[in-house]
């Protein structure tokens, strides 16, 4: 198990706190708008920025005093790094089997195969979806019980980030014990992969929950204010003003949906709780 607790760093005007688990067997995703703190997390969590404050465990075990083996345990795939791109994936194979004592060459070769990454070729003639499937590839090819990812399907096509998720699938039921923590911006990809989902805003955690309950629970209400104002605002999370009346949203779609039958309620989805907590009311 990952444990953030009270994970502070501050940069100028903007203040980094925020706690979190990531429990052994799951699939952790933190969704939030651009600056809003998830690479920072993630970032501190590998040990690539020094906190201000609070602790970082994993396995009961401070995450800076990790021992090299411990530390060959965990996978990272970041879309602000990767390999040179004056290297061939030979020379990338000869870098993990230094870094790695549990590098399994095999596998990577066959999956570099079968994801077209050529040996020959130098990074940079790589396309975009290429250089993302080998940064992922090195991060699970030393079966690591711990896998951190930072947008590994940002800016590629359809086909492109099927095979990367197909590749984390496949990660995942090889052992179900190992834990994934990722970010992305692309909510069906969280939605078919994530157990659970952060919602982090100005530097802070403002809403954690299992991604079926947002699926199944959560939903986006609208309704003119004549309607508004007869509402029960109990479980109204957030709220926005519209011109034919409000938009609402919450986490208790069963209670209005048997109380309000004349408003229309649709089903939530991460964006719309993106959305609709880091810009309502």
């Amino acid at each position: 198990m990952v444990k953030v607790d009270g994970l502070v760093k501050n940069y100028g005007d903007f203040r980094l706190d925020v706690s979190l688990e990531i429990p052994d067997g799951r699939v952790t995703g933190i969704v939030g708008k651009n600056g809003a703190g998830k690479s920072t997390t993630i970032k501190a969590i590998l040990g690539l920025i020094k906190p201000d404050g609070g602790h970082i465990t994993i396995n009961g075990k401070e995450a800076s005093k990790l021992t090299g083996a411990e530390k060959g345990k965990i996978g990272a795939a970041l879309s602000d790094s990767g390999f040179s791109s004056y290297l061939r994936v030979e020379d990338v194979i000869r870098i993990l089997r230094k870094l790695y004592p549990a590098f399994d060459e095999a596998f990577f070769r066959e999956n570099c195969i079968a994801q077209g990454l050529s040996f020959d070729k130098t990074i940079k003639d790589f396309s975009t979806g290429m250089r993302a499937k080998l940064r992922v590839l090195a991060a699970v090819s030393h079966q690591a019980e711990l896998l951190i990812m930072d947008e590994p399907t940002a800016g590629l096509d359809v086909e492109a980030r099927n095979d990367i998720l197909d590749l984390l699938r496949k990660y995942l039921l090889d052992d179900e014990r190992r834990s994934v923590l990722l970010t992305s911006h692309i909510s069906s990809d969280l939605e078919g992969l994530c157990d659970d989902i952060y919602l982090i805003h100005n530097g802070k955690i403002i809403l954690h929950e299992d991604t079926d309950t947002i699926l199944s629970d959560y939903a986006i209400m609208k309704m003119d204010e004549e309607a508004y104002g007869r509402l029960d605002k109990s479980y109204i999370l957030s709220t926005k003003k519209e011109s034919f009346g409000y938009v609402c949203f919450t986490g208790k779609k069963q209670y209005y949906s048997e109380r309000y039958p004349g408003i229309v309620i649709e089903n939530g989805s991460i964006d719309d709780l993106i959305l609709m907590m880091t810009g309502g009311k």
